[in-house]
């Protein structure tokens, strides 16, 4: 994967052009349906990207990444990844030309989801409800509906017919449009603005295995016409949302069978999600990056020592699945589960950085994965702001080292036993460089931030 200066640069320009006609009513839906998901600085380009457009118009005038950077007081790399996060989401789409000279982008902007849509949508509803809660999410609801028409046994409808109010006329009249029939269409290069219509969220269905669920179907049970590709695009997505295999989804599919052997879809998603509920005490999924982002990953060349692909593993891997790799194929408890959503949700550390922190928190709790542990942990490199998996090493190398000095100045002092801590085996690589830079580097760096709180406190004081 590449860095963010390896994909957009400063100088780079941009046009925005907008895929149907962004309506007004558009920014309410953002606001309160997306922003929530988000966040609001992808929430931030989007509006900026929006207002670049004039009134009623489908593309704008070419700009830099710079002006970009400046409009939003944003580095680019927060940009970068706001623009992976829209994309993700299907509220953008990029298109990239690259000559000797320079690098252009066109930002195609996709309307949100109309209010039915994404309240029945299956999987942004369900991160909502989640990310705001029940009353909210009931009060949102109430905002986005308004009552329906009068029942037609209360009204009969008496609007007059097309033909009832305009007549033909005769064909000789019609001699002058028979002149300009061929200027009907759009000229060459040309579209007329409108509004397309946006399509819901979709998980590539390619990422479940449709193979096996079918070799564990029973045909006298679920006929192999039931998989209509409606059905296989939300069991793909059921899939995702509550990370169901295909041995589980085939439970599901057999109690959504209606008696016209059919998939019941309304069925099928109520069973995925009372399931989810069952063993995850009544909690539902959340919205969060499945591997590191883009943004923050540091192999970008191709792995050669062991520590580069151990890095490349953690930023390319979810955390359940190194957490599995870790406790050598077992499945983690509810509570490993629960621990893992917390920690990457509370503490917002990125999955490469989570990674990390289960191998180590692994190794020093004997394989237990202590909560207690774990969120002194997390809160600890929350507070550091690690974003990386190499800075997130590096931290927990330097905290090793300094338990182990003070182990050793403890062990002159008083003279007893010194118990010895098991440690991932990366933590020994480039030690001898290490141990050179660790008095002189570490007691630098601890005076100058000594230093700078001495100067913060004098100045709170005055």
């Amino acid at each position: 994967m590449a860095q963010h200066w390896q994909e957009i640069l400063p100088i780079d320009r941009y046009n925005v052009v907008a895929n149907g006609l962004l309506h007004e009513y558009d920014r309410k839906v953002l606001t309160f349906l997306y922003q929530p998901l988000i966040g609001s600085t992808c929430y931030s380009l989007y509006m900026t990207l929006w207002a670049e457009l004039e009134e009623n118009r489908l593309w704008s005038e070419s700009s830099t990444h710079h002006l970009l950077m400046n409009l939003l007081e944003m580095n680019l790399k927060d940009i970068y990844e706001a623009r992976l996060k829209l994309e993700g989401i299907g509220l953008l789409k990029v298109y990239v030309k690259t000559n000797e000279e320079e690098r252009s982008f066109i930002y195609e902007l996709h309307p949100p989801l109309n209010p039915e849509q994404f309240f029945l949508d299956g999987m942004l509803n369900i991160y909502l409800y989640r990310k705001i809660g029940k009353n909210h999410f009931a009060r949102l609801k109430r905002f986005f509906t308004d009552k329906q028409k009068p029942k037609e046994n209360e009204y009969h409808e008496v609007t007059a017919a097309f033909q009832d109010v305009f007549a033909s006329a005769a064909p000789e009249s019609l001699q002058y449009f028979q002149d300009v029939s061929a200027d009907v269409e759009a000229d060459e290069n040309q579209q007329f603005i409108g509004r397309n219509e946006t399509n819901p969220l979709q998980v590539d269905i390619n990422t479940f295995d449709f193979n096996l669920l079918a070799a564990g179907l029973n045909e006298s049970l679920v006929p192999q016409r039931a998989l209509t590709p409606k059905v296989k695009n939300v069991i793909s997505n059921l899939a995702f949302l509550y990370n169901i295999n295909p041995i589980e989804m085939k439970n599901f599919i057999l109690g959504a069978i209606n008696p016209n052997d059919e998939i019941d879809i309304e069925d099928l998603r109520k069973g995925a999600r009372d399931w989810y509920q069952f063993v995850n005490y009544e909690q539902l999924p959340s919205l969060i990056n499945r591997t590191q982002p883009v943004a923050h990953q540091v192999q970008v060349t191709e792995p050669k020592t062991q520590e580069e692909k151990l890095i490349r593993y953690y930023e390319t891997t979810p955390p359940l699945i190194v957490f599995k790799d870790l406790s050598g194929g077992v499945e983690p408890s509810n509570s490993n589960l629960k621990a893992l959503e917390e920690i990457m949700i509370k503490y917002k550390l990125p999955p490469g950085v989570v990674n990390v922190m289960i191998e180590v928190v692994l190794i020093k709790t004997d394989m237990k994965f202590t909560k207690g542990f774990v969120e002194t942990t997390a809160s600890h490199w929350a507070r550091k702001q690690v974003k990386t998996v190499k800075e997130a090493m590096e931290l927990a190398k330097n905290e090793d080292r300094i338990r182990t000095d003070s182990k050793k100045a403890g062990k002159g002092a008083n003279k007893k036993p010194i118990r010895t801590e098991l440690i991932p085996d990366w933590f020994n690589e480039s030690s001898e460089e290490a141990n050179k830079d660790t008095s002189q580097g570490n007691n630098s760096e601890d005076e100058a931030k000594k230093q700078a709180i001495k100067e913060k406190l004098k100045a709170f004081r005055k």
